[in-house]
């Protein structure tokens, strides 16, 4: 693990504050023999010239960094999104094929290397045999059950590979024993839970539920309705709830300013939002509860899960249920319990991560840092800290007309001193 950067909030010297955190990081990420991050600030006269003024930029008052990010890994080559650490500290992280180029979609980050994981073989995606290899996998999470679960989109990208779009029986859960590293369950979903539009994206986990438990996957379809998808993880069956209902909908006056600026689809004659619907996912520790947004909206909303398990409860009295919690203070991408019930939410407008206490209803920022480029996945390990992937979505051609991410992609750990929930049973 690299060195820890410190972020001195109270550190208040004219441009000491930004200098002394790119010196730390900088430091940091050599001494890992990794590329060093993009930190260079402009130094440039403000108006007039230097003759009439001597005031460099980096001397004017300016936003504070809060918190004290650590970058764990560096990533030189494929985009990251999903990322779980096991209660034995492994970290497992997942690269969607969402362009050309992915050569394996899970890898284990092992002494300071990407594997892919399971194996490479599996990883490499087989079109005539979908179910039996991993085509594109959003997230993985290790719920503390001696696994690691993939969930695996079954989408490829529109070239590059041998075939497109929704492979058939692609959309699955697969399960991956952690002391052996073999995959022991695969549970392709059912065509009416996965639909042709369906985009798997995040699951939790309750092994309370049931002969061998329940997952919870949100379905964020750019073509379809959104909705939350219950798996039976016995029986293998699965079934939409909230499906098109409004919280599980991209809110369709949202517009995300992301580096302050309108982030829109790029090549379209007229300013286009790319509206992504249910993305982030969170159970409460009781598992009575889950919490999800969109994508493509500030608000985030809660549903007690006896409706969601129960095949019979009607849409209408589901949706009754559903209650608006507000604004979390910016969009986000991940979403995360602790044991605690505190629900931690990125926030890829900000560059930030806050927390928010379900008991008493308020919130809290814990960190704001301008090298947070679209935080995306969060998971909890068990040292107290909080993983977080930052992988600069908003710099992908499809919104810059050009590429512009700027390598390494990078994750980052936070302490908090927050337990994962663990399994119940």
């Amino acid at each position: 693990m690299l060195s820890k950067v410190k972020t001195d909030v109270a550190h208040r010297k004219s441009g000491g504050r930004h200098a002394d955190h790119r010196s730390r990081l900088r430091r940091a990420v050599a001494g890992a023999a990794f590329c060093t991050l993009p930190l260079t600030l402009p130094a440039m006269a403000l108006g007039a010239p230097a003759a009439q003024h001597d005031t460099a930029m980096a001397d004017l008052a300016h936003e504070h960094i809060l918190g004290e990010l650590s970058p764990v890994f560096l990533f030189n080559d494929q985009m990251p999104t999903g990322v779980t650490v096991s209660a034995e500290g492994r970290i497992f992280v997942s690269y969607p094929r969402w362009e050309n180029g992915v050569e394996f979609t899970v890898a284990e980050l092992k002494n300071g290397k990407e594997i892919p994981y399971p194996n490479a073989k599996i990883n490499a995606p087989d079109v005539k045999h979908p179910e039996a290899s991993l085509i594109s996998v959003q997230s993985v999470v290790a719920p503390g059950d001696g696994h690691v679960w993939l969930l695996d989109t079954g989408r490829l990208p529109d070239s590059g590979y041998q075939a497109k779009g929704a492979q058939q029986n692609g959309a699955k859960l697969v399960a991956v024993d952690l002391a052996s590293n073999q995959i022991d369950r695969t549970i392709v979903l059912p065509d009416d839970a996965a639909l042709d539009s369906t985009y798997l994206n995040d699951v939790r986990f309750d092994f309370s539920q049931g002969q061998g438990g329940v997952a919870y996957i949100t379905d964020s379809s750019f073509a379809g309705p959104g909705a939350i998808i219950v798996v039976d993880l016995a029986s293998g069956e699965a079934w939409r709830k909230l499906s098109g209902h409004a919280s599980t909908q991209a809110d369709p006056e949202f517009v995300p300013i992301v580096e302050g600026q309108r982030l829109t689809l790029a090549g379209t004659k007229k300013e286009q939002i790319n509206r992504v619907p249910a993305d982030g996912i969170a159970l409460s520790s009781d598992g009575a509860t889950l919490y999800y947004s969109a994508l493509s909206g500030r608000h985030f909303y809660s549903v007690p899960t006896r409706l969601l398990l129960d095949r019979n409860a009607s849409d209408d009295d589901t949706a009754a249920a559903v209650k608006d919690l507000g604004e979390k203070g910016g969009a986000s991408d991940g979403m995360l319990m602790d044991a605690s019930g505190r629900l931690y939410t990125t926030d890829y407008e900000h560059n930030a991560i806050h927390r928010y206490d379900t008991g008493s209803g308020t919130w809290e920022t814990l960190v704001h840092d301008p090298h947070l480029l679209w935080p995306d996945t969060l998971s909890i390990g068990p040292n107290g800290g909080l993983y977080v992937t930052a992988n600069q979505l908003e710099r992908q051609a499809s919104y810059q007309g050009q590429d512009k991410r700027q390598k390494p992609y990078v994750l980052f750990r936070l302490n908090v001193d927050a337990q994962p929930i663990g399994t119940r049973r």
